[in-house]
């Protein structure tokens, strides 16, 4: 056995997951908006201009993938960092061998790190001047929102890219092409997987393609080969390597289901919410569907009616992330006959659309100069700031006017007479008669 066979060995041994990486863009899997010939990011790479960046999405989307991608295409040095057990000092490193390159051989270095929002503010700020001095192109990968979670000087001083999650399609295409592969994927077993199995595998992955992959990989090599020496996956099979079972119930009937929860939600009848809520789940849903459209539901449709309701159903959504299957399906019931059993208003959804609606169509929206921020600007401005009543000053509340002359008449929330809506509409008759 040479060195060669060690090295073939090794790479099989990688999940398929990591075997079936994209080494270029035109096998980059999803991300249309992002790589698509034309696209600022395709253009900036194939001319070596990337400058630093941010990669924010969900798990499985690409966001490493493509940083390899990038890395193979250009003519810098490649450095990798995770953010979990990198400190100041790798960082360090990292920036003086940036800096040598860039000195010595004119050659641009990419520093890749991935989990970035895990960087705390002494790690960040050793970082910033590296990026600043564009001593090295920055490559953050996270699946937080970046405005959130990182230190705002890195963030501005990056373009952030919002990867989504892949589609079925997309994902049963790379399944495929996976099955088909006998250098990196799994051609060489001549597994014959049925195409229910491939949809369930897709469908279930929630966007993931490593989730994918590494399901496909579990039903194919634990699959026994049949009395022919044939190897077939079937969509029990699938079912088992990604443990999650397919819907009881066709394509038609799973909206229709769903359609009937929300209306049930809509219409207070907590009983048949229930039902409806219990059959998806035993059919095969995912319960963290049906939380995420309670909590849609206790905004839209109770509102400001009781407000009460979206901390209920996001608490049910926390404690369902936090405590899983079964249990969690009691904080889930919960919420249900609440969001339910609460008052309803539509006033807050209706608010909502107005007030977009004239974001979009009003080229007016001249803030009043005393609204407006006095760190900066004239002394015309800083005058007109000495026209602003604080509320304060006035016991909390004071009358002036808040929205552009353009829209200074326009009410946006109207609320009903509905739980504590009619507490809203009478705190404002209050404030009008003082």
């Amino acid at each position: 056995m040479d060195l060669f066979d060690f090295n073939d060995n090794e790479e099989k041994a990688k999940p398929l997951a990591e075997r079936m990486r994209a080494a270029t863009l035109d096998d980059f899997v999803g991300q249309k908006h992002i790589v698509a010939e034309g696209s600022l990011l395709r253009r900036a790479i194939a001319l070596d201009r990337l400058g630093s960046c941010i990669f924010w999405g969900p798990p499985g989307c690409g966001k490493t993938t493509l940083a390899n991608v990038i890395a193979a295409q250009t003519n810098g040095e490649f450095i990798k960092l995770n953010a979990v057990n990198a400190g100041v000092a790798d960082v360090k490193k990292a920036v003086e061998r940036a800096r040598d390159n860039l000195k010595m051989y004119n050659r641009r270095t990419y520093l890749m790190l991935d989990e970035c929002h895990r960087f705390n503010k002494t790690q960040s700020d050793s970082l910033l001047p590296a990026i600043e001095q564009g001593t090295i192109v920055f490559i953050g990968s996270t699946t937080e929102n970046p405005y959130a979670s990182m230190t705002p000087a890195i963030v501005s001083r990056c373009r952030v890219f919002e990867f989504r999650r892949l589609t079925a399609e997309e994902i049963r295409g790379a399944l495929v092409k996976a099955l088909q592969d006998r250098r990196k994927g799994l051609g060489n077993y001549a597994a014959q997987v049925e195409d229910a199995a491939l949809d369930h595998i897709a469908e279930t992955a929630g966007g993931d393609l490593r989730t994918a992959y590494n399901a496909l990989e579990l039903a194919v090599l634990t699959t026994p080969p049949q009395s022919d020496g044939t190897l077939r996956v079937t969509l029990a099979d699938a079912e088992q390597s990604i443990q999650r079972k397919a819907l009881s119930y066709n394509e038609d009937l799973y909206y229709d289901i769903l359609s009937a929860f929300c209306k049930s939600l809509r219409g207070s009848d907590s009983d048949a919410a229930l039902y409806y809520a219990m059959r998806l789940i035993e059919g095969g849903c995912d319960p963290l569907l049906i939380l995420r459209r309670l909590v849609v539901h206790a905004a839209e449709d109770v509102g400001m009616a009781d407000p009460d309701a979206l901390v209920v159903a996001t608490s049910a959504l926390t404690a369902f992330q936090n405590i899983g299957y079964p249990e969690g399906l009691l904080p889930l019931s919960e919420a249900i006959v609440y969001v339910c059993e609460a008052e309803k208003s539509g006033a807050v959804k209706n608010a909502m659309f107005a007030a977009k609606e004239d974001a979009v169509r009003t080229r007016d929206d001249a803030i009043p100069a005393y609204l407006r921020d006095v760190s900066y600007g004239s002394r015309e401005m800083m005058a007109a700031r000495e026209k602003y009543l604080y509320p304060h000053d006035f016991g909390g509340w004071v009358e002036q006017q808040y929205l552009p002359d353009s829209l200074k008449d326009r009410v946006y929330y109207a609320p009903t007479d509905n739980g504590f809506e009619k507490t809203v509409k009478d705190l404002r008759r209050q404030k009008k008669q003082k």
